[in-house]
């Protein structure tokens, strides 16, 4: 979902999010650009109508924390999406790799697993402009972007399971 000079790559307008509920986890690490990308995020969420009381906010420590904190919310909690919000800077040395593919396919496990939409906020950039910009610089918020996906993955899901009642998952009960 790579945007050039705009807020949102959608075309369509954002379907309601009023009777949604979101949990969305921080990475602790790089704060200054999380708590960027997390504004953006809850802004997207209110401005669909979710209500305020509809969205938990939960950090990690960082980014390959992700996963199991997107586990917890979906044990522990009722939430309907989780959206999943990092950014990890290159250095001089793998680590970089190992902690964007860990929590890339983490949080993809998640959702096959759990049966549930978690959206994909973290930031894999090389330098730290390149952060700033994606954070609500000159290429728009990607927690505004993670936030938008998350709610038509909602909406699809709810959509879908309307559709076939029957053929619908209790995620409670798959793990």
């Amino acid at each position: 979902m790579a945007t050039k000079l705009a807020n949102s790559p959608y075309e369509l307008p954002l379907p309601s999010a009023s009777d949604m509920k979101f949990g969305i986890l921080v990475s602790e690490w790089n704060g200054q650009i999380t708590k960027a990308l997390l504004e953006g995020a809850v802004q997207t969420l209110l401005a669909a109508g979710c209500p305020e009381t509809a969205i938990q906010v939960k950090y990690v420590p960082g980014t390959f924390e992700l996963p199991l904190g997107s586990q917890f919310f979906a044990e522990y909690t009722e939430v309907d999406a989780v959206i999943a919000l990092g950014c990890v800077i290159q250095g001089e040395t793998r680590h970089f790799d190992y902690v964007c593919q860990g929590a890339m396919q983490g949080l993809m496990q998640m959702q096959v697993q759990w049966n549930m939409p978690i959206a994909f906020g973290v930031l894999t950039v090389d330098t730290q402009q390149q952060a700033f910009d994606r954070a609500g610089g000159k290429y728009g918020n990607k927690g505004c972007e993670a936030a938008e996906a998350a709610i038509r993955m909602v909406r699809l899901q709810n959509d879908m399971e309307l559709a076939a009642p029957e053929a619908a998952i209790d995620r409670k009960s798959i793990n």
